[in-house]
C-alpha cells in the first residue's frame, strides 16, 4: 500500500510535459497527470505542456528524445523524468518523490 508523502504545503510542484500533438499516448499522459494532480496535488502544482510539432528545437535543446515525457522541475531534487502515459499511478508517485511505501 502507498500513501502520499507528508509534505508542506508552501512547496509548488513544476511539470513539464513532453507531447507528441494529440497522439493517445500524449493526451492519455495529458489526462493521467492532471487527474495525479488534482488527487495528490491540489492547489500545489503547475503544468506545462510543450507539443514537440511545434517545439521541435525546445525538445532537442532539453535532450527529449521520446514522447509522452515528465519532467519534474520543482522541488527539488529536480528534475526527474519519467516516459509513458503515467497510467500507473503509484510508480509514478513513488519516481516523482511524492509517495512513500508503507511498512
Amino acid at each position: 500500500m502507498i500513501r502520499p508523502a507528508k509534505s508542506k504545503s508552501k512547496f509548488k510542484f513544476k511539470f513539464r510535459l513532453y507531447v507528441a500533438g494529440d497522439a493517445q499516448n500524449s493526451t492519455q499522459a495529458v489526462a493521467n497527470l492532471t487527474a495525479l494532480c488534482r488527487a495528490y496535488l491540489a492547489d500545489r502544482h503547475s503544468i506545462e505542456v510543450v507539443n514537440v510539432f511545434r517545439e521541435p528545437k525546445r525538445a532537442l535543446a532539453d535532450g527529449i528524445l521520446m514522447t509522452p515525457t515528465l519532467v519534474k522541475l520543482a522541488p527539488s531534487p529536480a528534475p526527474r523524468r519519467i516516459v509513458g502515459t503515467l497510467s500507473q499511478t503509484q510508480p509514478v508517485l513513488q519516481a516523482l518523490g511524492l509517495a512513500t511505501p508503507v511498512e
